[in-house]
């Protein structure tokens, strides 16, 4: 569970960069409202993001077989709980939506391509290096057919 928390960190923390500059435009562009939209934004982009994250990791741990189902519903739902939460925020005049929704789409996209780029670069195992010793007699894998 450790390297995956730190997998998300490294992944929220440029998203979280860009939040910041989105802040800082926002807020000289449109003032304070647009500085809030800017940071409400971002903040929605890697909760909503890291929990989702989390619960696929966690699928794929403990239901592998259903990890394309799993990562289908998990995705749908960040769909459905977003659109909830704009549709709460719609009238709201505490920030600037404009600022908030180009915020949200500029941190989408730094998420995705981080975790894009992270995951290219990664050296996955795609051999079970374990295999071998299962199928030989007396490994840890249970029995040979013969």
């Amino acid at each position: 569970m450790q390297s995956d928390m730190r997998e998300l960190l490294r992944i929220a923390t440029p998203t979280a960069a860009v939040g910041a500059i989105a802040t800082l435009v926002g807020g000289l562009l449109v003032g304070g409202e647009g500085a809030i939209g800017a940071v409400v934004g971002c903040v929605v982009v890697i909760v909503f993001m890291a929990f989702g994250m989390i619960a696929l990791q966690w699928a794929a741990k403990a239901m592998p077989h259903l990890l394309q189902g799993m990562g289908l519903m998990i995705y749908s739902a960040q769909l459905v709980l977003l659109l909830v939460f704009i549709l709460s925020i719609k009238n709201t005049t505490l920030f600037d939506l404009k600022v908030f929704a180009l915020s949200l789409v500029v941190a989408v996209i730094t998420w995705i391509t981080v975790q894009t780029v992270r995951h290219a670069k990664a050296k996955t195992l795609y051999v079970d290096p374990d295999a071998e010793s299962r199928n030989r007699p007396g490994g840890a894998g249970g029995e040979r057919d013969e």
